[in-house]
């Protein structure tokens, strides 16, 4: 479990901890809210407003109040309030594709010492040319890695998300719609597993020598460790 833990110091200033400049704890935390709300909207759905669940206690609720409804009826009441909450998740979709967007442009004006390619670049140099802090390095080059499939998968996720949300328009493409929801809903399972490896990475790191990662992410990071 280690290996998923994120580390505070410089992998080539090992005296120093990490910097985080401000919009790029902005979209961290927007991130996480953004995500949170797919994810909710994703379980309301398959569980509060599901078709055959909510029809059917929307049924036996009607008849027990005395009114009269049929099956039909119900059914289409509650595919309507299904739609209301795939209206909001395609909104937060909206949210995170807007997000990505300022991500990608984010890094173009990062601080050099603070890019994502250029740590991933470091971490890769330092295990290559030396052996006193190999370890930090290849630890390093770990979590840097599953970051990148996280970002991969954003951009999956928002690419194929637009699509679903844009289907009319892209009638010409209907032929795909079931592969490209397929792998839409494939990565919402991977990048679940990634929360639970990050959550978990940071957990055990503030119970071991990385403490202060979380308040590194809110306050920017920086001081001596």
């Amino acid at each position: 479990m280690s290996t998923i833990e994120p580390i505070r110091k410089d992998v080539q200033h090992p005296a120093q901890v990490k910097k985080y400049s401000a919009s790029l704890r902005l979209w961290h935390w927007a991130n996480t809210i953004v995500i949170s709300g797919l994810l909710i909207t994703v379980l309301i759905n398959s569980t509060l407003t599901d078709d055959h669940s909510i029809s059917s206690f929307m049924k036996g609720a009607f008849t027990k109040a005395g009114a009269t409804v049929t099956a039909d009826e119900a059914k289409s009441v509650a595919h309507a309030l299904s739609d209301k909450t795939w209206d909001v998740h395609i909104y937060f979709g909206y949210a995170l594709a807007t997000l990505l967007l300022f991500r990608l442009i984010l890094e173009l004006f990062q601080p050099a010492d603070q890019k994502f390619i250029r740590k991933l670049q470091s971490a890769w140099h330092q295990f290559q040319i030396t052996k006193k802090s190999r370890q930090l390095a290849k630890h390093e080059l770990t979590v840097k890695a599953i970051y990148s499939v996280f970002y991969l998968l954003l951009i999956i996720m928002v690419v194929t998300g637009l699509f679903l949300a844009f289907e009319d328009a892209l009638a010409a493409y209907k032929s795909i719609r079931h592969t490209v929801k397929s792998v839409h809903g494939f990565c919402m399972y991977l990048i679940l597993v990634f929360i639970a490896l990050h959550l978990a990475g940071v957990f055990l790191a503030e119970r071991k020598d990385n403490k202060g990662i979380v308040s590194d992410m809110i306050n920017g990071g920086g001081e001596p460790h």
